[in-house]
């Protein structure tokens, strides 16, 4: 049995030690963040190749991952729901609408995946550790330090990754009450800013802010009221809610694209795993299919 320490509790992370368990290896997950304090856990996480080039990874990735969480869906996962979405479009069916999408009149209608992560990151916590993994908290500064006790290390950690290529992509949402909206609404190119409509089982995610290279994580009370004013003019219906709370993200960002590579050095094997940006719920899945092959050999 191959033994593997995962760096990074994110959804990157924790996707990543799911599927290495299910290839018959032996983990563990090294953190210095709580789960539920990750980037992961803010995210609104529905899936969407938001600012992602076509690479054929990347399609790849996006592919499996929405086969996955239709299946998560179907089989009554804790925190997955399957979300009717309406999208505003100003250009052709983009690249990544999946199977059942259709476009009339600029306007893209496909189903969403969507991961409630207070419920959803835990789920894949206690599924880690039921299937005999373990959770260790401690800082570690350069991935390759555990070599020392792992042949195979899969370094997730998002923003701390030692990689000039790396810039945050700071996010602001608001979360309010939920006065029986079912339906997404997205509108990506909005000349006042992107705006989307999320809605969850007990409120709804409203956004938001794609702000490159800016790094605070106070939440600006004018912007706020600017993604309220903004999603209520796409869903009226949002006159009706109330504010709950205002969140922000730093998404982990790479020039190039998400880096996922093995390097294999005398001590042992770094698989390299960050650099999603704001897609890591919708490439999760395919990209733990590719980390477990790189860890592991094909198979």
């Amino acid at each position: 049995m191959t033994e593997v320490t995962v760096l990074g509790a994110g959804i990157i992370g924790l996707t990543a030690a799911v599927r290495l368990q299910q290839r018959g290896a032996r983990v563990t997950v090294v953190h210095d963040t709580a789960t539920l304090d990750t980037v992961s856990a803010v995210a609104a996480a529905v899936w969407y190749p938001t600012h992602t080039d076509p690479q054929p990874r990347v399609r790849d990735w996006t592919r499996r991952s929405y086969a996955e969480f239709l299946r998560q869906a179907d089989a009554g996962v804790p925190g997955v729901l399957l979300r009717r979405t309406r999208m505003l479009v100003r250009a052709d069916l983009p690249w990544w609408a999946p199977p059942d999408a259709t476009l009339t009149a600029h306007e893209l209608r496909f189903t969403a995946p969507l991961a409630e992560m207070d419920v959803y990151l835990p789920w894949l916590h206690e599924r880690i550790v039921d299937a005999g993994g373990r959770f260790v908290r401690r800082h570690i500064e350069d991935p390759a330090l555990l070599l020392s006790g792992t042949p195979v290390v899969v370094n997730a950690t998002g923003l701390a990754a030692a990689d000039k290529d790396l810039y945050p992509v700071r996010g602001q949402i608001v979360l309010v009450t939920n006065p029986g909206l079912h339906e997404s609404v997205r509108d990506e190119h909005n000349p006042a800013g992107i705006t989307y409509v999320h809605p969850r089982r007990h409120d709804v995610v409203l956004g938001g802010t794609f702000e490159e290279n800016r790094s605070d994580t106070t939440p600006d009370p004018g912007e706020t009221a600017a993604i309220v004013a903004r999603c209520t003019a796409l869903v009226p219906a949002l006159r009706e809610a109330r504010t709950l709370t205002t969140r922000i993200g730093l998404r982990p960002a790479r020039h190039g694209g998400p880096r996922v590579e093995a390097v294999t050095t005398g001590r042992g094997r770094i698989i390299h795993a960050y650099g999603h940006g704001g897609a890591g719920m919708t490439m999760s899945w395919g990209c733990a299919d590719e980390v477990a092959s790189l860890a592991l050999g094909a198979g």
